[in-house]
């Protein structure tokens, strides 16, 4: 098994200068860094863990960010990891608390994991895995959650982040911890095609939406009206924007909300004037699909700083 020992880079934040005493042992001379369990549970907190999710945690050294899904957020899940002495020492843990049955590990290589079950995905890993890592995370089911210790995703901003400070923490950021938060964000890109009725009459609306991970912005035509679509943020199949349409006076403002499902959003316009607003069925066809722009082979953010 010398083969793999290279692989343990694969679970929490590895090969980095630990003094001994502050790492855990692993198999033979292999040594990781567990994530505080204060951490463990802010990260579980922020990705708004709940009974209807299943986890899975990439590098599950001891378990205890699937454990602690199962005890204290009720949730289903499962982790991997490449050592047979941190993952027997995760069933045990498993075992001690009474989530046996909710909680699962297996001998596998992250990157050869199927993901497509999970709500919720949880990591501690470097840079460069995090890098290899992110095509693999953007082609999960839109909504799918991903909350990360330290190791951020690059050109792919966080939807929220956190900085805690944690005195145990020896290694990265002594002291500190970081926990960024994302989620798969649809994919919106191109040319969408509605009505909207207006005055008795429908009008016919189209947007243009050019997209940068879940960041959308884009230009529209009103009837015989182009408008400009400001700057927007897609959370997972969800979409919210105002678009203001020129008049006479004071612009007329539209408000879209709904649900993206494949090639079609469905939901909601509310728009009105001084005498009052209303709220009318929304529905777009996508009519040409564009290049959504997720991003090129760049170096992962480390620590929370930016490169």
């Amino acid at each position: 098994m010398n083969r793999v020992r290279w692989m343990r880079l694969l679970p929490l934040a590895l090969a980095l200068a630990i003094p001994a005493g502050h790492a855990q042992q692993g198999r033979g001379d292999v040594i990781y860094v567990p994530t505080p369990q204060v951490v463990v549970d802010a990260m579980l907190t922020m990705a708004k863990l709940g009974p209807k999710d299943f986890v899975i945690d990439l590098g599950s050294g001891d378990g205890r960010m699937v454990i602690t899904a199962a005890k204290k957020f009720g949730a289903r899940g499962f982790g991997v990891d490449l050592d047979a002495y941190l993952l027997n020492i995760a069933h045990g843990n498993a075992k001690k608390e009474g989530v046996a049955d909710r909680a699962s590990f297996f001998m596998q290589n992250l990157f050869e994991t199927d993901l497509s079950q999970a709500t919720v995905i949880t990591s501690y890993l470097l840079p460069s895995m995090n890098e290899k890592l992110r095509p693999t995370i953007l082609a999960l089911k839109p909504g799918t959650r991903l909350v990360a210790h330290d190791y951020a995703m690059g050109e792919w901003d966080p939807d929220d982040s956190e900085t805690l400070i944690v005195p145990e923490k020896t290694v990265g950021d002594p002291g500190k911890s970081y926990i960024f938060f994302w989620i798969v964000p649809a994919r919106v890109a191109g040319r969408w095609e509605s009505q909207v009725m207006a005055g008795g009459k429908l009008v016919p609306w189209q947007f243009n939406f050019q997209q940068h991970f879940q960041l959308v912005h884009g230009t529209g035509r009103a009837g015989d009206r182009d408008v400009k679509v400001p700057q927007f943020r897609v959370a997972g199949e969800e979409v919210a924007f105002k678009v203001e349409v020129p008049a006479q006076g004071k612009p007329a403002v539209y408000q879209f909300r709904g649900r993206v499902k494949g090639d079609t959003i469905e939901g909601t316009v509310t728009f009105g004037d001084s005498s009052g607003h209303r709220v009318a069925p929304w529905r777009a066809t996508l009519a040409a699909r564009g290049e959504a722009n997720m991003g090129s082979a760049r170096a992962a953010t480390v620590a929370g700083v930016r490169p």
